[in-house]
């Protein structure tokens, strides 16, 4: 199983559909796809700086700003499902589908870890990769990304988010950032991975 996490940059770009279709395409069975925040949370960090509610609220709010990205995925690909649970996630994989992980089951009464900015959708596409013990976690950036830029050095330049190197770094599964012009590479990665 794979995780691929779409970053909500990648929302107002034509280069999104084109991801949607691949992974469709060549990850039936086999996908999870994160959507990131984008500008439905920039909208969050609007509210809150006028308004000045805590953390909680806006890390509430961050993960309805994932869904709605989650919903705008579907309505441009409709064979898309939408998937809240580990068990709907690994029911729709077993049905030969991809998943598109809508993550309100993290919605919280109270903080914890999770709920601050430092924690983004970045984060939360690692924390799931360890929960569903995937093989692969790609994170697609709209940004320019060398193969060789340190994950410490992402983060820094806040391409990742600041918690994102401590979630992956004793990670059992392989992670690599794509930029948004690297369709067919994760198309050869994928095809070329053998099924497990």
């Amino acid at each position: 199983m794979w995780v691929v996490k779409i970053g909500g940059s990648l929302s107002h770009e034509p280069t999104l559909r084109h991801w949607l279709a691949e992974l469709c395409e060549v990850g039936g069975g086999r996908v999870v796809i994160v959507p990131g925040g984008g500008d439905f949370a920039d909208k969050v960090r609007q509210y809150q700086n006028e308004w000045l509610f805590d953390d909680l609220a806006a890390h509430n709010m961050s993960l309805l700003a994932m869904t709605q990205y989650a919903l705008l995925m579907k309505g441009v690909l409709p064979e898309l499902v939408l998937a809240s649970s580990e068990a709907k996630i690994r029911r729709t994989l077993r049905d030969g589908h991809v998943a598109v992980w809508v993550p309100t089951a993290l919605m919280r009464d109270t903080p914890d870890a999770m709920s601050n900015w430092d924690t983004t959708s970045d984060s939360l596409a690692a924390w799931l990769s360890t929960m569903l013990n995937a093989e692969r976690l790609i994170v697609v950036k709209s940004c320019p990304i060398a193969a060789d830029d340190p994950l410490e050095t992402l983060a820094a330049a806040g391409v990742v988010d600041r918690r994102f190197v401590d979630y992956v770094k004793d990670a059992n599964y392989v992670v690599e950032l794509f930029d948004k012009h690297s369709v067919a590479l994760m198309r050869d990665r994928l095809l070329n991975s053998p099924v497990t």
